[in-house]
């Protein structure tokens, strides 16, 4: 098993140096296009009458490829996964290989499926966007905090050890309500709490087109509001320096600070925060129809219902893609909102 980690370590190191990938860690899998919420920072629900969604026949066929690779984790996101009433089955399928499962959840029904969570699937983020009242409202769904609360509790009281985190967007509905969500994370119990600006430029989250002035102005925190929003960051960096220290909150206060640069650069106050980001080359994405990316926000490379997962990503046009990003001048790198930078010395499982 050693000589197998040391391996495996070896070969990511490869795949940086020769954009050929040998070992892909991560695999993010969409199985439902759907989502039960609709919320105002996504675009997602809007296309639920279109329903696509991954089948066992696709997991199936992912599974030559997920070994070949090395894959240590697959996280199951969307839309909402629990969504596909197959879910546990593809999770099933999938730990046969001995990945580690994580989901991305909006939380409405980790109650109703608890038992089978805790059965197959490692661990749980889930979206949390304000105290009750603010989380309701951009969700734009009755009860979504009260749900998502007493399904975490749920959970913890039939394993206190499962690890549930949280996961917020800042933007300009919530961020004078920081304090509160980290209240409020840690009343339901989550382990830890995880923050991140609003991508308001690209085309991801199922966007037919970038969002225009008028739809980022409803998410795009104001250029007179921006000393608030600083004063809120400066107040949280001394107010939660516990929370900093022990890792509840999962961002480094450097990286806490940025999401006010992140605002600030869109009015020219200053660049947009430099991230160091090797997703394409340790990741990627698989879509409810099949299409494959190089990351949530780069442009589809293939499909798995056409061609294998290896031999997309290790096609001529895919290599040349690597070969050529530079993520540090890449017009959607320079705005990403979510960039990895996985060493290849990082054990996922």
């Amino acid at each position: 098993m050693a000589n197998q980690s040391l391996y495996h370590t070896f070969k990511r190191y490869r795949t940086l140096q020769t954009h050929k990938i040998s070992a892909l860690p991560i695999v993010i899998l969409m199985p439902h296009s759907a989502c039960n919420c609709r919320c105002v920072m996504c675009d997602i629900w809007k296309d639920n009458k279109n329903l696509k969604q991954l089948t066992e026949n696709d997991i199936n066929g992912l599974l030559s490829s997920l070994k070949q690779l090395g894959t240590q984790q697959v996280l199951m996101s969307g839309g909402e996964a629990l969504l596909n009433t197959n879910f546990f089955g593809l999770c099933r399928i999938l730990k046969t290989i001995g990945v580690k499962v994580t989901l991305l959840t909006t939380g409405l029904s980790i109650k109703n499926n608890a038992e089978q969570l805790l059965k197959w699937v490692d661990d749980l983020i889930v979206s949390l966007d304000g105290d009750e009242a603010l989380h309701d409202a951009i969700r734009n769904i009755p009860n979504a905090f009260r749900k998502l609360k007493e399904g975490v509790e749920h959970i913890k009281k039939l394993n206190p050890a499962y690890r549930i985190t949280g996961r917020t967007v800042i933007h300009r509905l919530n961020y004078r309500n920081w304090p509160a969500i980290i209240a409020e994370s840690k009343k339901m119990g989550l382990d830890q709490v995880s923050f991140l600006p609003a991508d308001v430029s690209s085309h991801a989250f199922n966007r037919q087109q970038a969002w225009t002035e008028p739809k980022q102005d409803e998410i795009l925190i104001p250029a007179h509001e921006l000393s608030e929003l600083n004063e809120i960051i400066s107040s949280l960096l001394i107010n939660y320096d516990e929370e900093f220290n022990c890792g509840f909150i999962a961002e480094s206060r450097e990286k806490i600070r940025d999401i006010y640069h992140y605002y600030a650069a869109f009015y020219g106050l200053n660049a947009f925060p430099f991230k160091k980001c090797n997703a394409p080359w340790v990741s990627t994405v698989v879509e409810a129809d099949g299409a494959v990316r190089p990351c949530f926000f780069m442009d589809t490379m293939g499909n798995i219902r056409d061609t294998s997962l290896d031999q997309i990503l290790n096609s001529k046009e895919a290599i040349e893609f690597r070969k050529s990003l530079d993520t540090s001048t890449n017009p959607t790198c320079v705005k990403c909102v979510c960039s990895l930078n996985l060493s290849p010395l990082t054990n996922l499982v």
